[in-house]
């Protein structure tokens, strides 16, 4: 079995971009059907890589330890990890105790090659780094909003007063459907108001 494994940190972020230079890259490999098709098997998440307690990467590392990934495909390193250098060559290592080929589309460099390992802990390294400092930026930011008196998140998708009307169509009869048009906002967003 060919796999690919690629990661979002949200749900509003796209896999997009990950799952088309990996099948580039998988073209160029040969690992494509005669129409251009991928044949290897997708798992893909949209979850933050704080944590190793990833359900498709889990499934993913069964099926690697079992020896039934011969390749296995990512955008780059940090996909799989951002944890630190430990849980990086953790996963590694299964795939080479395996006989599993990582490819890393994205790195630039050959996870097999002589140098690897050393260019592999630097990299981890400044994959956890980097999460921590946006971790820390986040909760400076948090602070000097709460210091303020500021509201946190994101800014509410419908004015108080769209929300009245919204709600005095709802009590109406009207359709979710005919609110949103009416106030010009999109239906997903007029149902979870009303929802709450």
């Amino acid at each position: 079995m060919i796999a690919a494994y690629v990661r979002v940190s949200s749900l509003t972020q796209n896999l997009a971009t990950q799952r088309d230079a990996i099948t580039r890259k998988a073209t160029m490999l040969g690992d494509v059907d005669k129409d251009g098709a991928p044949h290897f098997a997708w798992f893909e998440e949209k979850v933050s890589a704080k944590t190793m307690k990833r359900p498709e990467l889990e499934k993913l590392r069964e099926l690697v330890r079992a020896g039934a990934v011969s390749r296995l495909y990512v955008f780059r390193l940090d996909r799989l990890s951002r944890t630190g250098i430990r849980d990086t060559f953790e996963i590694i290592e299964e795939c080479r105790g395996n006989r599993c080929e990582l490819v890393s589309v994205a790195d630039g460099f050959d996870l097999a090659g002589p140098a690897a390992d050393v260019i592999i802990a630097v990299m981890a390294w400044a994959a956890k780094q980097e999460r921590l400092v946006t971790h820390e930026r986040i909760s400076a930011a948090r602070q000097r909003m709460k210091e303020k008196g500021d509201p946190w998140g994101r800014p509410p998708r419908m004015t108080p007063a769209e929300l009245d009307t919204a709600t005095k169509m709802r009590a109406r009869g009207e359709s979710v459907r005919t609110i949103a048009a009416a106030i010009g906002v999109p239906r997903a967003t007029v149902g979870r108001a009303l929802a709450k």
